[in-house]
């Protein structure tokens, strides 16, 4: 039992593999959730030590209008592109969002058990949504690491028309993520999410009776 008062979930897949969409499944069943890109996009708000600091390290011209918010897509054009730019804002930006989830996974944890549309449990369980789950460390503080697939035409396909990414910008996003094997070798549970949305909710519904039946110890 790595979190004694709660039933740690990690939640991770390459991008636009789906994991936002199995993550609010998982909501709708009764897990607590976080968001690891949510929080960052918090941090990274005007006024924040975060913004300030990312600011610094790359310069006004990422701003949408001096002194306004980080124009995402300016700022992943450059890290995306550009290794150690990427490291240079994961160093800025993970430590926060880690402190941030600790805090969030403290809160669950002393406010104890609560009751799901499907049974009452006195662990709560807890799905942290990160795509660096593994390379950042919490799938090791994790009771069960969930990896959503689905085949790279497929992400490539969803940039383009969900976030209106050019082809090569959505083939430098997927080829600046580790390989989707290095996922796969550490999961417990494999989501694939390449089908109709009624067979991914079939998949996360299974998974969730068997996450449920392991946070009692059973």
């Amino acid at each position: 039992m790595k979190h004694p008062g709660i039933f740690l979930i990690g939640l991770t897949g390459g991008i636009a593999c789906g994991k936002s969409t199995v993550l609010a499944m998982l909501a709708a069943l009764g897990a607590r959730t976080i968001d690891a890109d949510r929080v960052t996009h918090r941090l990274q708000q005007p006024g924040t030590a975060v913004y300030q600091a990312i600011v610094e390290a790359f310069g006004p011209h990422i701003l949408s209008a001096p002194g306004g918010a980080i124009d995402r897509r300016k700022l992943g054009n450059i890290v995306f592109n550009d290794p150690a730019a990427l490291k240079r804002l994961e160093a800025i930006i993970h430590p926060a969002v880690r402190d941030e989830i600790r805090r969030f996974l403290a809160e669950v944890a002393n406010a104890g058990g609560y009751a799901t549309r499907l049974r009452p449990v006195e662990r709560p369980v807890v799905v942290i949504d990160a795509i660096k789950l593994i390379e950042s460390g919490w799938a090791d503080e994790c009771d069960q690491v969930w990896v959503v697939t689905c085949s790279p035409e497929q992400q490539i396909e969803r940039l383009m028309t969900t976030r209106g990414m050019s082809l090569a910008e959505a083939q430098a996003r997927i080829a600046a993520q580790p390989p989707q094997e290095s996922r796969l070798s550490r999961a417990d549970v494999i989501i694939d999410n390449s089908g109709s949305q009624a067979n991914t909710r079939a998949q996360v519904e299974a998974a969730w009776q068997q996450a449920l039946l392991a946070s009692h110890g059973r």
